[in-house]
């Protein structure tokens, strides 16, 4: 056997099981009169033996060195040599073990079954061929898969190693404005801005989190927030699991829709409202509904650049396909939606 051809136990036992099917089919015209003999068994068995040749010698050598590699002409060369010299072979053993009865000639003449054997050799060649090229299409089919996963993971992580950038900037050009006027409020940010690096620190290492894991690090992230907001501000924030419902989610699924909404809801002159109300079901799925006032920055301000909102977009489609509605949008009153559903199907084991 080559090294390019392994058998699962399930493949092999198929093989095994169909030859000795083959090889036992005479078994089934044994009469109790005559009783088992292995001389007629052994030459029932030539033909058998034949395809059986015929099929592995194309399975193991004829379809892999000849066929996969382009030489088609050699490939069937060589198999009309050995269909000729099987065919001959087996009738040439055929005679040998089974000679007709002194004086006895009936029957169709020889040349009938020279032409039988050499079309079934031919059916066994086919069939080799139908076998070899399956196996070998559900392997390449799961490597095109195993690649195709790959490439999502390294995708996934890299939109992960851009996000913790975006985020860390965002929130250090928070910091920085608080400086000016109040060094006191900065400095507890930093306090904060600690949390919530550590919890990334760790967090990025997996690709499931419980969701009141994520809770803890939104509460800590709106904490940092609401340090700068001014008075005129109102921020409310519901994060609520129901019982049972022992979520895992992919980690910092959420943060720029909270970004996007500190970014655009908050106004230093008017009244502004930040709503966010975050469920967990007992069915597995999960909604973050976030409203807040909509004061759209100008095209002078560049700060974000809605990347986090992009990169959220590709982060959905690759690790919830078919699994997530989005609506997002305002209204004539300047207030911004964004109600997101997910099902992750994906709980604790408790």
């Amino acid at each position: 056997m080559t090294a390019s051809v392994r058998y699962k136990p399930l493949e092999l036992f198929i093989h095994i099981l169909t030859w000795t099917l083959v090889f036992g089919f005479p078994l089934v015209f044994v009469d109790r009169e005559s009783g088992f003999s292995w001389s007629k068994f052994i030459g029932h068995s030539i033909v058998p033996v034949g395809y059986f040749v015929v099929f592995y010698t194309n399975y193991f050598f004829l379809i892999p060195k000849a066929l996969l590699n382009n030489k088609i002409r050699n490939f069937f060369i060589l198999n009309f040599l050995l269909i000729v010299i099987v065919t001959i072979a087996v009738h040439t053993l055929w005679n040998i073990m089974t000679p007709p009865p002194p004086g006895q000639h009936y029957g169709p003449p020889a040349y009938y079954f020279y032409i039988r054997d050499l079309v079934m050799m031919v059916f066994v060649v086919g069939l080799s061929i139908t076998v070899r090229l399956s196996k070998r299409w559900r392997t390449l089919e799961k490597r095109l898969i195993q690649s195709e996963q790959q490439k999502t993971d390294a995708e996934l992580k890299n939109l992960k190693n851009q996000l913790n950038p975006h985020f860390l900037l965002n929130t250090l050009n928070n910091i920085y404005a608080l400086i000016a006027f109040d060094s006191d409020k900065a400095q507890e940010s930093v306090q904060e801005l600690s949390k919530l690096l550590r919890y990334m620190l760790y967090e990025d290492q997996t690709d499931w989190i419980p969701l009141t894991r994520e809770f803890d690090f939104i509460k800590n992230y709106v904490s940092l927030m609401k340090i700068r907001l001014a008075e005129n501000v109102k921020v409310e924030l519901a994060l609520t699991e129901e019982i049972g419902s022992h979520i895992q989610i992919a980690p910092f699924l959420f943060i720029s829709l909270i970004e996007n909404a500190f970014k655009h809801g908050v106004s230093s002159t008017e009244h502004s409202f930040i709503k966010i109300s975050i469920t967990g079901y007992a069915n597995g799925n999960v909604k973050c509904e976030i409203v807040n006032s909509n004061f759209p920055k100008s095209n002078v301000d560049k700060s974000g650049s809605g990347i986090g909102l992009e990169q959220l977009q590709r982060r959905l489609d690759l690790i919830y396909p078919h699994q997530y509605e989005w609506k997002r949008g305002d209204n004539k009153k300047q207030v911004y939606t964004s109600v997101l559903q997910i099902e992750t199907n994906h709980k604790l084991e408790r």
